[in-house]
């Protein structure tokens, strides 16, 4: 029985990457550090301070990465509140409400900082959707690890079979098939080099995972 629905922030509910992208790249330019394009990529997923703990290490920087932490969300907070273009996602606001409706309890399972899960939550009159918003900034292993969704599904009072994780990136993927959870791939036009092969579903269109289309797949 279908019960919960765990969902990934960055690039399946908004697109905050193009944010993210210019605040990384403008702290990278403050520690004069060039990072490339691949290495930037494989960052997708992680949280910001497994990301700025590589860097310190690939580097040999003598800052500590919580410094670069903080240098880069100063970036991004600016930016959060100055770019007007951020928005949801085409269809996720219409699938929230759809789940919501039939009482499925849903759940936030970002790599992302809960300042930036709050204020997206915020912006977009959110909350009330969400029964628990999880951060993986505040656990100890970053996707791919599996704690997040394995948390996520506790949150919801769930079992893994009870309920499926929405993710666009690869590490997240790995995450909700090494905690035994059914995966759904959101492909966008944002998606960029990720790698879907764990998926359980692939899809490019909201309209293809409603409550009725899941429900019999739980049922």
């Amino acid at each position: 029985m279908l019960k919960a629905v765990l969902f990934d922030m960055d690039g399946v509910i908004v697109d905050t990457e193009p944010l993210h992208y210019k605040a990384y790249q403008k702290m990278f330019a403050k520690v004069g550090i060039e990072v490339s394009s691949e290495m930037y990529e494989g960052f997708t997923g992680q949280s910001t301070y497994a990301i700025c703990k590589q860097l310190c290490t690939h580097f040999n920087l003598e800052l500590e990465p919580q410094e670069l932490v903080q240098i880069k969300r100063n970036y991004f907070t600016k930016l959060f509140f100055d770019d007007d273009d951020l928005k949801l996602l085409d269809g996720v606001e219409k699938l929230i409400n759809n789940y919501f409706d039939h009482g499925l309890t849903l759940v936030v399972a970002s790599s992302a900082s809960m300042f930036t899960i709050n204020n997206v939550m915020k912006r977009f009159k959110l909350d009330r959707f969400f029964s628990n918003k999880l951060s993986g900034a505040d656990l100890k292993a970053s996707k791919p690890h599996p704690e997040i969704f394995i948390n996520a599904a506790k949150a919801a009072n769930a079992l893994a079979n009870e309920c499926f994780v929405i993710e666009d990136s690869t590490n997240g993927i790995r995450a909700a098939h090494k905690a035994g959870i059914y995966c759904v791939a959101y492909k966008s036009e944002h998606s960029k080099n990720q790698d879907y092969t764990l998926a359980d579903m692939l899809i490019s269109d909201y309209k293809e995972i409603t409550f009725e289309r899941m429900h019999k797949k739980f049922n």
